[in-house]
């Protein structure tokens, strides 16, 4: 069994049960007790559960996770969805790109010579500042290094434009709508979102799976829905009439 399949059924189990012992775990996984120690450690160090005396806990996402952090949790699984993405894209000048990981992969694969990007993400900015005719804009506001600029001084400074496109992701999603980790980013991408002529949301098929406390909005709000998730996990959301983009 692979290493991440292995963090699934864990995850899976910590979900239902709240936590577990090592023992508990090296049986799950077919495992030994010294392999399930690195591997709750890596978890742990991923910001996907809490290492308690003996095994794990649950861990509900309630704060937000640093970007560096964020890239290797299903790195795959967010390449594949900005490659999804990539050729879907509509035309624009002017784009706002979140502090996500998912909008990171997607924002590398993108030639964004002469048009203006504005994002709130260090990464991003760092990224986007080395390419060539590219006006790159941070908002400023408050700097966290998990977060990137938040605040109300953040949301300010974006109400002095206008974005043509709107790139982001969430912390969680479900039938009610996207989810984050910080009140501060909510209100931040809801006020770009309100600038934006079109709003796009690229995320990870993890996403589905986990909880948030702050709703963002409705999930009929995106004009555009990216992801890597399957068919049969989408279901319910193409029955209930929204379009998710898949392949």
């Amino acid at each position: 069994m692979h290493t991440n399949e292995r963090f699934d059924l864990i995850l899976d189990y910590l979900k239902m049960h709240k936590r577990a012992t090592v023992a508990d775990l090296s049986k799950l996984v077919y495992v030994s007790e010294a392999t399930v120690r690195r591997d709750l450690n890596e978890m742990q160090r991923l910001g996907l559960l809490r290492r308690t005396h003996g095994g794990a806990m649950y861990s509900d996402g309630s704060e937000e996770v640093s970007i560096f952090v964020r890239q290797e949790v299903n790195a795959t699984g967010k390449e594949v969805t900005a490659s999804i993405a990539l050729p879907h894209l509509p035309d624009f000048h002017t784009i706002f790109i979140d502090n996500s990981s998912t909008c990171l992969a997607l924002v590398q694969r993108m030639n964004l010579q002469h048009k203006v990007a504005v994002t709130n993400g260090i990464q991003a900015a760092t990224w986007l500042v080395q390419q060539d005719d590219v006006q790159v804009i941070m908002p400023g506001g408050e700097l966290k290094l998990n977060t990137g600029f938040t605040g109300s001084t953040a949301c300010n400074a974006l109400r002095g434009f206008r974005f043509d496109v709107m790139l982001c992701s969430c912390a969680a999603i479900d039938m009610e709508g996207t989810y984050e980790n910080s009140l501060a980013v909510k209100e931040l991408k809801v006020t770009a979102m309100d600038l934006s002529d079109c709003c796009i949301l690229i995320t990870d098929k993890t996403k589905f799976s986990l909880k948030a406390p702050y709703h963002t909005v409705s999930l009929r709000k995106y004009d555009y829905i990216f992801t890597d998730a399957e068919d049969e996990q989408l279901s319910p959301y193409r029955e209930a009439g929204l379009q998710i983009i898949n392949r």
